[in-house]
């Protein structure tokens, strides 16, 4: 589809909203109708061809007992899903009683395959039916939604996700709503993810098949890409594999969005399996933190873009306590020493669950993860985020971390990270973690797309790829011992004092007190380390203080290794703009006096 079709598309499902829903709907409320009736309009259009030879297969079935259908009706569809009512939504819109036309369209609804009614359900568009129905707009939105000058079966898969997604941003930014950038990912970025996953191991692919998993999949754009930049790399290197995807979604009309993207691009042909003795969802519902849909089970690949900045809260509920000590969920944890985060942002809780998810085979498991800047730093030594970050480095599992161009997502101009984490590090790695600055590698756009004003092109993404896997020092590109990120937080303490100001003593030796604000951090590298920091650094400045127990914490900082001081003007330049400005202003006092 060319860019005059896309627009033309795009314009005119827009422009739905304001043709049908305006004066009886609140705006807020347009993008909770356009957006699933576009959705179920494309899967219709997909099995009108098949309509009557569907009908024909559910009738053959039923005079001759066979109870389960779906085979067959899927095999005339082509397609994971059918439809066994007498309607279709063109043949709906012929009816011109609202009541009736209500009847009809919950009768066609009922028709449809246990998975698309579980779209309609996470829709909620029988609610929507009676919506319309009552504003007396049912009628025109089919109309609209099928109009001869519109054709949703031509946009390929891909094409509909971007089509969705620039319409779901609109809708947001008309109505001043943040959120667009939890539901996807931009896909220039995508495929950067993908080939961060695949490029530096290609040639260990074998003829084989590989899983994917996002345990924040949004409407499956980060799924979809991904395997396809697996397939062709591994096609490159004459290797024939296959590739199964799994993921999780928690807000409803995402999930119902990226299943139905999936099923009409053929992604995945069912959407359940058993797993021993236990029926799992390919796509499941719900909150990965506390409702994992995939407990227990492994990938070859991990490619996610957690919500950054989100409470988890609700988390605690789901699993029926109250404070976030009490939770047991062993992904969380590294024997002792827990990994949850502050209860005000849960990304961090996202990169534990994808490392309980590695694999022990010759390749592993490949972990690329997009994360704000907090994810480098948050939290003190011993808290959750750091000490994921020292499970993650102690055990030699961070491969690289790449840092993005800001105002390179929708709705945000915040930059962000890239983490690259596998259990399967090369030779000439192991010990050693790689700093990528690619906040300069990216195309303008020549329009703004909301906050969006660059996009990572492909030379872009073989440039980031090429820093990756050459692993030299450049300005770009800097590697470090796993050591340099690491520091031991170690609290100063001093002789406690009676009201008098005069020093406790018990047993004849002073009573040493803490205050909790006041602490050192020594990096581990630092020669010598604890007890040479205390006599170079604090002894010859305060004889009084000791050391407690130190608590080893881990950060980074690409400001610290990266930062370029802007370059000051000389002076000779400074002076010169002076004498120019005094030229320019010669006589002008003498003409305002006049």
């Amino acid at each position: 589809m060319d860019n005059k079709q896309y627009n033309a598309l795009f314009s005119f499902i827009w422009n739905i909203a304001n043709d049908v829903l305006v004066h009886a709907f609140e705006k807020g409320d347009y993008k909770k109708i356009i957006m699933p009736f576009m959705v179920l309009r494309r899967i219709d259009v997909l099995l009108e061809p098949t309509k009557a030879a569907v009908l024909q297969k559910k009738e053959f079935c039923d005079s001759h007992n066979i109870v389960d259908y779906t085979p067959f009706l899927t095999q005339v569809t082509g397609y994971p899903f059918y439809n066994t009512s007498a309607f279709t939504m063109k043949t709906l819109k012929n009816e011109i009683d609202p009541q009736r036309l209500k009847m009809n369209i919950i009768e066609y609804f009922n028709g449809f395959s246990q998975d698309v009614q579980d779209i309609i359900d996470k829709f909620k568009l029988r609610q929507q039916v009676d919506n319309l129905t009552e504003a007396n707009r049912l009628g025109s939105l089919l109309e609209k939604f099928t109009d001869e000058n519109i054709n949703l079966s031509e946009p390929d898969n891909h094409t509909m996700g971007t089509i969705f997604e620039e319409l779901l941003r609109k809708f947001n930014e008309e109505n001043n709503v943040t959120e667009a950038g939890e539901h996807f990912t931009p896909r220039d970025y995508v495929r950067l993810l993908g080939q961060l996953a695949v490029e530096p191991i290609k040639e260990k692919i074998t003829d084989n098949t590989y899983t994917i998993y996002d345990g924040a999949c949004g409407t499956g754009g980060i799924l979809t890409i991904a395997q396809e930049e697996i397939e062709r790399i591994a096609n490159e290197e004459g290797r024939r594999v296959r590739t199964s995807i799994f993921g999780q979604e928690l807000q409803p009309d995402t999930y119902a969005t990226c299943k139905a993207d999936l099923m009409i691009s053929g992604n995945i042909n069912k959407f359940s399996y058993r797993l021993g003795s236990v029926d799992h969802q390919y796509i499941a519902f719900g909150s990965t933190i506390s409702q994992d849909g995939h407990a227990g089970e492994k990938f070859d690949f991990c490619i996610s873009n957690p919500p950054f900045g989100t409470p988890w809260k609700e988390d605690l509920k789901n699993w029926g306590i109250g404070d976030k000590k009490e939770i047991t969920d062993p992904r969380f944890f590294d024997g002792a020493n827990s990994f949850i985060p502050d209860i005000g942002d849960c990304q961090m809780l996202f990169l534990a669950n994808n490392i309980s998810r590695m694999k022990d085979t010759p390749l592993g498991t490949r972990i690329v993860e997009v994360h704000n800047g907090s994810s480098l730093f948050t939290g003190n030594a011993g808290g959750g985020e750091s000490n994921l970050r020292k499970y993650i480095i102690e055990n030699d599992l961070l491969e690289a971390i790449v840092a993005m161009p800001e105002k390179d997502f929708y709705n945000t101009g915040i930059g962000t990270y890239i983490w690259i984490i596998t259990n399967r590090k090369e030779e000439r790695r192991k010990g050693y973690v790689q700093l990528i600055d690619a906040t300069n590698i990216c195309t303008p756009l020549r329009k703004n797309l909301g906050e969006k004003n660059c996009e990572t092109s492909e030379p872009d993404r073989q440039r980031i790829v090429k820093l990756l896997t050459d692993f030299k020092e450049t300005p770009e590109s800097k590697i470090f011992r796993n050591e340099e990120f690491g520091y031991w937080q170690v609290p100063v303490l001093r002789p406690k004092r009676d009201t008098d100001g005069n020093i406790v003593l018990k047993k004849g030796k002073p009573v040493m007190a803490c205050n909790k604000k006041e602490c050192e951090q020594i990096p581990l590298l630092y020669p010598g380390g604890i007890a040479a920091f205390y006599e170079k650094e604090v002894k010859p400045y305060d004889a009084e203080a000791e050391f407690g127990e130190p608590i080893i914490g881990y950060e980074l900082s690409f400001t610290k290794y990266f930062y370029k001081p802007v370059q000051l003007r000389t002076l000779d330049a400074i002076m010169e703009d002076i004498r120019s400005i005094e030229r320019d202003t010669d006589g002008l006092l003498d003409e305002i006096m006049k």
